[in-house]
């Protein structure tokens, strides 16, 4: 199995992260995948192999519409204050934390998944707990304890924010476990659209 420095190497020409220029340029994600299962994101293809993943909703007019939320989310405007707010108090990039809501939830508070992850940044029930989220259904309660849980991971991967998601989406123990981002596709591709979206929301 190859180890996720691999696949941040890839990943690395469109993801902006500690390491990276601040100021990330836009362009469309192109995806290839290796026979053993490891994915490769870029936004500078070198061969045929790789396909469009993602592209880049801000230069292609017509694929605006793929970037709007769905019918059933509130407005996103609705929540600027309450993110504005805990990113100032944990000190996490209000973008990231857009990026994550509309990954998670598509800005639905009342979301809730087949597994029980509950409100806007799908918290789990033991996860909220341990947050001392009071209720994952209030915006207030569940941003604060979401990006509470983004600043925890991000401490502990030394700020590598493609870690940080990969242990949001599968569980810190899993990262752990992988030395990196797991060798799931779900969860590869999780970190590869809330960075691409990140960028969206700059």
């Amino acid at each position: 199995m190859k180890p996720y420095a691999i696949f941040l190497i890839a990943a690395l020409a469109v993801i902006p992260s500690a390491l990276c220029v601040p100021t990330a340029a836009r362009a469309d994600i192109y995806r290839y995948e290796d026979p053993d299962g490891t994915l490769h994101f870029t936004d500078a293809p070198t061969d045929k192999r790789f396909k469009v993943f993602m592209r880049d909703i801000k230069k292609d007019r017509k694929l605006r519409t793929a970037f709007k939320l769905p019918g059933f989310a509130r407005n996103p405007a609705e929540f600027e204050p309450i993110i504005s707010s805990y990113s100032r108090e944990f000190g996490v990039d209000s973008s990231l934390i857009k990026a994550v809501i509309h990954a998670e939830s598509g800005y639905n508070p009342n979301a809730v998944s087949p597994k029980g992850a509950q409100g806007l940044m799908q918290l789990m029930p033991k996860t909220a707990q341990g947050l001392k989220v009071a209720d994952s259904l209030n915006p207030s309660d569940n941003i604060r304890g979401g990006v509470r849980y983004l600043r925890f991971l991000l401490d502990t991967f030394k700020g590598n924010e493609s870690l940080a998601l990969a242990a949001y989406n599968s569980g810190l123990g899993t990262v752990a476990k992988y030395g990196g981002i797991p060798p799931y596709q779900e969860t590869r591709t999780y970190v590869a659209k809330v960075l691409s979206y990140r960028n969206n929301y700059r």
